[in-house]
């Protein structure tokens, strides 16, 4: 590739090439252009050739929409670069993006490489996670994906697998602890294990170089798990965003230059944490990725698993109740009727949002599995195809009831209307989908009950994973007949073996949440709380009183914490936002 390079002046950086004139004037503006390539679906940037004999240092900034990450970037590129105020240039190495000022300027994680200048004014070379901000106006599920795509970067082979600072990005003016930036908070921290508290610095900005003792509070108040000084403050280091500004005969030009020198200042102090701050393994922070994209995925699974199995023993129940009214006639009339409500599964067409990074193809929709029927993981914001996805471990889901192999999900498009693929001349629509269960009525006749529960006969798919008992024990019934037992005691029996797997699964969602509890920085977090009330109430069913008291009082924990209950207020008027747009829509 060709690159554009103007030099009005003839200075110390005059051996960077790879840059274009943006604005002259005082400072005069490059861009630089940095390599551009991929570590899965994370964009990198990479300026300068790596030396493997140098430490490199990682930061990961985070913050909401405008806090300023996208400027403290290119300061801590210029700050790498040896930049001074008497050089009289300026360089942006992120790239300017046209979008409303609600929106994020970043609109994708992007990890900045920043190699060749480690004798300038750092012994390192740099590294730079900018994230989308938060809370910007394209809703909840924004959110969901700058997660899962930090878990890809972190658990790549060739991604980031250690970080030495965490960086809070925030604007100095803030000075309460609104909803929004409750939701912001708890979103932030709640992505890492609890071994990289220390790490977690804030990052102050449009900064006049005063103590900002009113966003300290902010701080405090919303009980952020972070770096502390000497003084049990939380560590932070202030930096102004007016580098790039003209220095003209209007301007102050000793107050921008007092901005600057306050501003490298602090980026030395900052430079001089990075040394002395372990970096932290990302381990338990993958860790406690999978075990959130799990247990949501589970909870949804499992949701929709209890109301089949629910539907089930209410099928069974009225079959149990019609044939006790006819006990007498059951061994001469095998033509006696019951009717029943009948759970089955259908297909039902879902939304797929169109990413253009993904030029519409695989991205969004459910992975589903074709075996049990059942939805593991929707929605699935970024895997290609069903074995990429996070529910996924070791080529088997971890979800479905049969822990079925990767190989019997699906993901792509198909009609609704048919089982399985349509043929390949086939002109019906294609459509993302997941499965929904409904009920219909169905009369049964006696012989009906008895090909089933007798004669073992194939029953539908619908049904499959709810007959494992039988089966296993109806060769067995068959060759010995005089030890089988009544077609009523066997219905019984199907109930018991439901309400069995029903614990099971619950068992594995509060494992879910113990795991969480154990390694996550923040256990107060609404990933967690969005679930407490369903697993309560399923644990009061079961009887399982010691799993539903350690359940209430995580949740009373969480009820205590204002900055929970603010962060929910946020994410459930988003989400009211997003469902009245839909139906504006439509």
């Amino acid at each position: 590739m060709s690159l554009l390079f103007y030099r009005n002046n003839s200075s110390k950086h005059d051996n960077i090439t790879c840059e274009y004139l943006i604005q002259p004037g005082s400072p005069t503006i490059y861009q630089l252009i940095p390599r551009k390539d991929n570590i899965g679906t994370v964009t990198r940037m990479t300026l300068g050739e790596k030396n493997p004999n140098t430490i490199n240092k990682t930061i990961l900034l985070v913050g909401e929409t405008g806090a300023g990450k996208s400027t403290l970037i290119n300061a801590l590129v210029n700050y790498a670069m040896g930049v001074e105020w008497k050089d009289d240039v300026w360089f942006k190495i992120v790239e300017e993006e046209t979008r409303s000022q609600s929106e994020s300027q970043t609109s994708d994680v992007i990890v900045y490489q920043i190699f060749g200048f480690e004798d300038k004014t750092l012994p390192y070379s740099l590294t730079i996670i900018d994230t989308p901000g938060y809370g910007d106006t394209r809703g909840i599920e924004q959110d969901d994906i700058i997660s899962q795509r930090l878990l890809d970067l972190f658990q790549s082979k060739d991604g980031v697998h250690e970080i030495n600072a965490v960086g809070l990005v925030m604007e100095t003016a803030v000075c309460r602890l609104s909803d929004r930036l409750s939701y912001i908070f708890d979103s932030v921290i709640s992505l890492f294990g609890k071994d990289i508290e220390k790490n977690i610095v804030a990052l102050i900005t449009h900064s006049d170089g005063e103590t900002p003792e009113n966003l300290l509070k902010v701080l405090e108040a919303a009980n952020i798990k972070c770096a502390k000084d000497e003084d049990d403050e939380p560590v932070h280091f202030m930096f102004n965003n007016r580098q790039s500004k003209q220095k003209t005969k209007k301007s102050n030009n000793n107050a921008l230059k007092g901005a600057w020198e306050m501003t490298m200042n602090h980026m030395g102090k900052f430079a001089d944490f990075l040394i002395k701050q372990s970096p932290q393994n990302l381990m338990t922070t993958v860790e406690v990725l999978h075990s959130q994209i799990r247990l949501t995925a589970c909870i949804n699974n499992l949701q929709e698993r209890i109301e089949f199995i629910d539907l089930k023993q209410t099928e069974i129940q009225q079959t149990q109740e019609g044939l006790k009214k006819h006990e007498e006639e059951m061994n001469k009339n095998e033509k006696l009727t019951v009717e029943v409500d009948e759970p089955y599964k259908i297909k039902q067409k879902v939304d797929r949002e169109w990413r253009w990074w993904a030029l519409g193809l695989n991205y969004g929709g459910a992975v589903c599995c074709t075996v049990c029927k059942e939805n593991c993981h929707y929605p699935c914001t970024l895997a290609w195809y069903p074995g990429h996805c996070e529910v996924m471990k070791d080529g088997h889901c971890t979800v479905c009831t049969s822990k079925c192999p990767a190989s019997v999900h699906v993901k792509e498009a198909q009609c609704i209307d048919c089982e399985g693929e349509c043929s390949d001349e086939s002109k019906h629509v294609k459509n993302p989908w997941i499965y929904v269960t409904k009920t219909r009525k169905v009369q049964k006749t006696l012989k009906d009950v008895k090909d089933k529960y007798e004669k073992n006969k194939a029953v539908s798919e619908d049904e499959s994973s709810l007959l494992k008992y039988f089966e296993k024990n109806m060769a067995g019934l068959q060759k010995d007949k005089a030890k089988a037992k009544s077609i009523l005691e066997t219905l019984a029996k199907e109930i018991e073996i439901l309400q069995q797997e029903k614990n099971q699964l619950l068992e594995e969602s509060f494992q879910h949440v113990v795991n969480l509890e154990q390694i996550a920085l923040n256990v107060n977090s609404i990933s967690i709380y969005d679930h407490l009330d369903f697993l309560i109430e399923k644990m009061k069913e079961r009887g399982d009183m010691e799993k539903k008291r350690k359940l209430e009082e995580l949740k009373s924990q969480m009820d205590k914490d204002k900055g929970i209950k603010a962060g929910m207020r946020y994410k459930f008027g988003k989400l009211r936002e997003a469902v009245w747009y839909l139906k504006k829509q439509w």
